[in-house]
């Protein structure tokens, strides 16, 4: 099991990382001021509310309140967990991640192995059936596979008994546990688990660093289900997953185009044949976070479906979640085969060429939209052009601003035969754009956050560490000051204090705390400056404060005096806090 990552090392890695770098390489940026930015990618907008600081290496939209570091950005933009982002943006630099050692008291390791290792080794298991298993061996070859490339996707065999993975793996009940929550193992009623795949050829899953994350099995002969799926569990998450993806990247630096096909056999097949860039989805229709996944990883991307009616629908389910991601650039096409092939048996049957020819010749995602648009609406008369305007532009608004948005406006004018005024066009999006726009609950929130004195000072430190860390050190009695969150704040100006930090790397320190989400807010807000001298505004807070604790405490001891029972330390105290206030003209 790995160990915790240090905190120093993530400082580190923060500070090699240059977020508008990191984010420009995913999202186009522009320059806007001393920040950049665009329109968010968390969310639809028109304009851009998106904007990275390169100063404070701190992203926020203003639109839908997305806020965080480089690590937060990979976290959320390319699906990763948090210690996935941290390898990710370790290999970028180059860097091997170091480990602090486990709690000697802690569970044995062997006892406490992680989830990626038991798959690992549930897979290594099933490719050792599979040499053992003649009949899985002759479907594979009758399949048209060979042994090369069912060793590049690591194919195995589950055995026909009920316990075959059970009896090599389960050691205590802990991994017993481990592995009912990653889906190989089904529990009985009478509490004893069994094998969940067997008798199937396995195929297993990876994801984008290439560990094994679940395994999709299909049934030798005519059983059902013909293919079985791992559920969904820590790890595996179908909607976010792609087979093959890990495969395709192994083979393309950069990949051209990549292809999406609906099953393990049609990717394997096509690799097979040389076409070594294809992907399916995990048993559900491919969805927004496929299409985002696949348009990070290549320009253009082909759907690969039946003709019949079903495979139309996966289609155009597959248009709309990608109409987000099509930017300038971006390419998205349709190939439908003949009702009696799949990608499989098409290229078995016509070869390679022939396959990659009907690629060549796909549908465009415009050609397909208008198509179906024009069989489900009536264009005769006004009344069926407005209903086809309507519905089209309620899918282009969808495409970010931009010449593929504009090509789109423009050819629907022309099969509405409106010519070239697109103007009424364009007052519908306008319409539509002001409708979807109107309700902003995340901005109305992000503007109504109640400043008190602690939390301006908060915000401020938060927004310029590197300025806050030039204040001398506060007294340490400002603790006992009764302002809700001194004591944080306190400990913000000591962590500054202590080492150079932008906000990205002390936001990171209070990842995963209650603190840590307000502290994100206040650093997202607007406008905490009253101007441009920070170190001023900040140092007048601060004395402020000290003003209020110091008021405080000559109300107590005034309090206590009026009852008789101040100490001698106490009585010179207060003597000492009346005369500073009398020099002070209060």
């Amino acid at each position: 099991m790995a160990g915790r990552i240090p905190q120093s090392f993530i400082e580190d890695l923060l500070a090699r990382t240059d977020i508008v770098e990191l984010i420009d390489s995913r999202v186009q940026l522009k320059k806007a001021g001393k920040n950049y930015q665009a329109c968010c990618p968390f969310h639809n907008e028109k304009s851009p509310s998106f904007s990275v600081s390169p100063e404070k290496q701190f992203y926020h939209c203003f639109g839908c309140g997305a806020h965080g570091n480089a690590i937060s950005f990979m976290m959320e933009y390319d699906g990763l967990g948090f210690r996935d982002a941290i390898e990710e943006l370790a290999d970028l630099h180059g860097l091997k991640i170091p480990e602090e050692s486990q709690d000697r008291s802690g569970p044995d390791p062997q006892i406490a192995r992680d989830h990626y290792q038991l798959l690992e080794q549930a897979n290594q298991f099933y490719q050792s059936q599979l040499r053992q298993a003649p009949t899985a061996i002759d479907y594979l070859k009758g399949r048209g596979l060979s042994g090369q490339v069912v060793k590049q996707f690591a194919i195995g065999y589950a055995p026909p008994g009920w316990d075959g993975l059970r009896q090599l793996l389960v050691r205590n009940r802990q991994t017993e546990e481990q592995l009912e929550t990653l889906g190989m193992l089904i529990k009985k009623e009478q509490g004893r688990s069994y094998d969940r795949f067997r008798d199937r050829i396995m195929f297993p899953i990876r994801d984008r660093r290439g560990r094994i994350i679940g395994f999709g099995g299909r049934v030798l002969g005519d059983g059902t289900p013909k293919y079985l799926n791992s559920p969904e569990t820590p790890i595996f998450h179908k909607g976010k997953e792609l087979y093959g993806l890990y495969e395709v990247r192994q083979a393309h630096k950069e990949p051209a185009r990549i292809l999406i096909v609906e099953g393990y056999m049609d990717v394997v097949a096509l690799a097979q044949y040389g076409v070594d860039y294809a992907v399916a989805s995990l048993g559900t229709s491919t969805t927004a976070e496929h299409m985002h996944l696949l348009f990070r990883t290549t320009a253009q991307v082909i759907c690969c479906y039946d003709g019949d009616n079903a495979g139309r629908e996966a289609a155009w389910r597959a248009l709309e979640n990608a109409l987000p991601c099509l930017q300038d650039g971006k390419e998205l096409k349709f190939v439908f085969l003949p009702p009696e092939h799949d990608p499989d048996s098409f290229i078995r049957a016509e070869g390679k060429a022939a396959f990659e020819q009907a690629l060549d010749q796909a549908q465009s995602f415009g050609d397909f939209l208008f198509e179906r648009l024009a069989r489900d609406l009536a264009l005769e008369g006004d009344a069926g052009k407005h209903e086809l305007a309507n519905k089209a532009i309620a899918l282009i608004r969808r495409v970010p601003e931009g010449f593929t948005r504009e090509g789109l406006i423009t050819r629907l004018s022309s099969q509405l035969r409106w010519g070239e005024n697109e103007k009424r066009l364009k007052e519908i999006l306008a319409r539509q754009e002001r409708q979807a726009q109107e309700p902003q609950p995340a901005t109305a929130k992000a503007g109504k956050i109640k400043l008190t004195l602690v939390r301006r000072a908060i915000a401020l430190v938060v927004q310029h560490p590197a300025i806050a860390a030039e204040l001398p050190p506060l007294p340490d009695e400002l603790r006992a000051l009764k302002q809700p969150g001194i004591g944080f704040l306190l400990q913000l100006l000591a962590q500054v204090q202590a080492r150079p930090l932008t906000t990205g790397q002390l936001l990171e320190q209070w990842r995963g705390t209650r603190e840590g989400d307000g502290l994100a807010q206040l650093a997202s807000l607007e406008e905490v400056a009253i101007g441009e001298h920070i170190r001023e505004e900040l140092e007048d807070t601060c004395a402020r404060l000290i003003e209020l604790y110091l008021q405080q405490r000559l109300d107590e001891l005034q309090e206590k005096g009026s009852q008789g029972r101040l100490s001698a330390e106490e009585t010179q105290e207060l003597m000492l806090l009346l005369s500073e206030r009398s020099q002070r003209g209060g």
